[in-house]
């Protein structure tokens, strides 16, 4: 199956209000990021086995290990988990960036060293959403 059709079938198997929410989220980082690559990870590791929940991708990065070997992997992720929705955004050097600069502001939110997860949009605060997006979309790497 092809990407898109990929991200559509995420979306669209979500019940309300997750479904009407993650529209909007893809939609909007669509706008912010317009270029970007997008991905669909499906949240199994090499092996198949479920290490995450499927995830939506925004644009592109490269992950550097500890044993030097690397790869590419997308920069923000929108996903729906049992809770609600998460905004990953990936690649930060500083695991406290986040939560430094956005716990205290985002509104109703768990934010982590490399997430942002909450129930509803309804309890966040979107321009700052928005800030964080773009934060990490207009980094080198």
């Amino acid at each position: 199956m092809e990407i898109q059709a990929q991200i559509n079938a995420l979306i669209n198997c979500q019940v309300e209000p997750k479904l009407s929410e993650m529209q909007e989220l893809h939609k909007l980082i669509l706008e912010l990021m317009p270029t970007c690559k997008q991905w669909y990870f499906d949240g199994k590791n090499e092996n198949g086995k479920k290490v995450a929940h499927p995830t939506i991708g925004y644009g592109n990065y490269t992950i550097t290990y500890k044993d030097g070997s690397a790869r590419e992997f997308f920069r923000i992720g929108l996903l729906a988990n049992t809770n609600g929705l998460a905004i990953h955004i990936m690649g930060i050097d500083d695991r406290k960036f986040l939560i430094d600069t956005y716990s205290k502001t985002i509104g109703k939110a768990k934010v982590g060293s490399y997430g942002i997860s909450f129930k509803t949009i309804n309890d966040i605060n979107l321009e700052e959403l928005k800030t964080a997006i773009l934060n990490r979309a207009k980094t080198k790497n």
